[in-house]
């Protein structure tokens, strides 16, 4: 599996092998091509001002368990499912309440989404749109909340979503078109993006047999 750091690509399985034959430093790697993304997660999951240390315990976590990672499989997702079990073990000792508009601060703060070249007025709007939606996960079940988060806020895939919650992908259907389907409630105006190769992949299986064939929950 490749991921993207920077403009470069990292090979995560050369990486792991690395490691595990005594070059610990290559894990750095890793760490640097998905702090981003675990920090998002970290701050969309409640981590809030402690995002920095929930993410750090989990790359050491990650560290530590490398030597029972199963070769071939995604680290991106068994990474974030280290940080959504780190996230609920900060959030359940926490001592103080964080608002919502902590948490999208910290979000923005993690990774802006929005590029310093957008029209003012634009960007006011996505901001406005993203406070909103984060108010609405907050209505949800803590499972319709994860789904919606690993799907749409950091733009998982299913498999990998299905992956880091350690859900079946069927469950990972189902729980989402509820969760959509709420949403959709409480916001009229909310319509997730998914990427094109997605759209595709689901028209071509549409189009193959006519049947949703979901598992249920």
């Amino acid at each position: 599996m490749r991921t993207r750091e920077g403009g470069r690509i990292v090979d995560e399985a050369a990486v792991i092998a690395r490691v595990r034959a005594g070059e610990p430093e290559a894990y750095a790697e890793l760490v640097r091509a998905h702090t981003g993304l675990a920090l998002r997660a970290a701050v969309a999951l409640g981590a809030g001002a402690d995002a920095e240390d929930v993410v750090q315990q989990a790359f050491f976590k990650a560290y530590c368990s490398l030597g029972r990672f199963r070769d071939g499989a995604a680290f991106k997702p068994w990474l974030l499912s280290i940080v959504a079990n780190e996230t609920r073990n900060t959030v359940r000792t926490a001592v103080r309440q964080r608002t919502l508009a902590g948490r999208e601060a910290a979000l923005v703060e993690a990774e802006p989404l929005i590029p310093d070249s957008a029209d003012p007025a634009v960007a006011a709007l996505e901001v406005e749109r993203r406070t909103a939606l984060l108010s609405a996960l907050e209505r949800l079940s803590e499972e319709h909340r994860l789904v919606v988060t690993y799907r749409y806020l950091l733009e998982m895939d299913e498999p990998e979503t299905a992956q880091a919650l350690g859900w079946p992908r069927g469950t990972v259907k189902s729980r989402l078109n509820r969760a959509l389907r709420k949403l959709g409630r409480l916001l009229p105006d909310f319509e997730p993006q998914e990427r094109p190769e997605h759209q595709e992949t689901r028209t071509r299986r549409g189009r193959g047999n006519g049947r949703g064939g979901d598992e249920h929950e």
